[in-house]
């Protein structure tokens, strides 16, 4: 008896410092985004809602934590509000106005408005001897929302068929953290923590599917944006080669046969001008 104690006491420590690396992975994964967007200064067509929700179940499952007195999901989930502020503050600074007023209204009302909402219903109006269990089932309800928020993004994908909007990352280690707390919350007999795994596992899965499909499409559409070469003779004898994307051919070909003219006036002013200066200095001699 003593063995399988400590055999289970050892698998909890064991998945729960794993959950603890992986989840971490997950909190990291969109900042190759977050990068972009601080080097573009644009959010882009990239949505606030995931990181909202992220931070709202952390925010919960932080609090199920402290009542649980459980350290691993203090640990990791403190470290996720951290990060998710973090997000949310760089998305809120390079959205464009209406996007950043959204992500503020959504913030107020789900991170604020609704956790302390929660809190008091929790702390105030649930006896004490049920309360674990109820915010425990409101965590569950939120994580799978959590699982869910990248797939807003799917409509995007199918429609343009393009997964540029789509992190294949988040998606991946959503799927791994997944397993591992799954099998955490197995071990601890906590229904709380592994059944919203099982969606998140589901979920994940389809996830990369529908990337791995439709990636085929971005390669197809980068070879469409690939660059031609239109030579364009200078009247006045040179060549210049002008890139040309596809999709702007008409308009580009439009604007070097523009430049052609202008060219070629500029060609027949100078050649022009040439000849009445040589007219002029062979008038000027015979004057002379």
């Amino acid at each position: 008896m003593a063995m399988i104690s400590m055999n289970h006491h050892f698998l909890v420590i064991a998945f729960g410092l794993l959950g603890n690396i992986i989840s971490c992975m997950v909190y990291l994964a969109p900042l190759p985004t977050f990068i972009q967007i601080y080097k573009k200064k644009s959010t882009e067509c990239f949505q606030s809602l995931p990181y909202l929700v992220a931070l709202f179940s952390s925010m919960l499952w932080l609090y199920y934590g402290i009542q649980t007195n459980a350290i691993f999901i203090v640990s990791i989930n403190a470290f996720g509000c951290v990060i998710e502020i973090i997000y949310c503050i760089m998305y809120i600074a390079y959205a464009t106005k209406d996007a950043r007023k959204l992500t503020i209204k959504l913030c107020a009302a789900l991170n604020v408005v609704s956790f302390v909402l929660i809190f008091l219903i929790i702390q105030f109006s649930i006896p004490e001897n049920h309360r674990v269990q109820v915010l425990g089932w409101i965590c569950t309800s939120i994580s799978i929302s959590v699982f869910a928020a990248p797939l807003s993004i799917v409509v995007r994908v199918v429609k343009t068929k393009s997964v540029e909007f789509m992190p294949f990352n988040l998606s991946l280690f959503l799927t791994l953290s997944a397993v591992v707390w799954f099998l955490y919350g197995f071990v601890k007999r906590d229904i709380c923590i592994y059944l919203p795994n099982v969606v998140g596992f589901i979920l994940g899965i389809i996830q990369m599917v529908l990337y791995g499909y439709y990636s085929k499409y971005s390669v197809e559409k980068e070879k469409e944006q690939a660059v031609i070469n239109i030579v364009v003779v200078n009247p006045l004898g040179s060549s210049e080669v002008f890139p040309i994307p596809l999709d702007e051919n008409k308009e580009s070909i439009e604007d070097v046969i523009n430049q052609q003219f202008q060219v070629k006036k500029v060609g027949e002013e100078d050649a022009k001008e040439k000849h009445d200066n040589n007219v002029e200095a062979i008038e000027f001699q015979c004057v002379v």
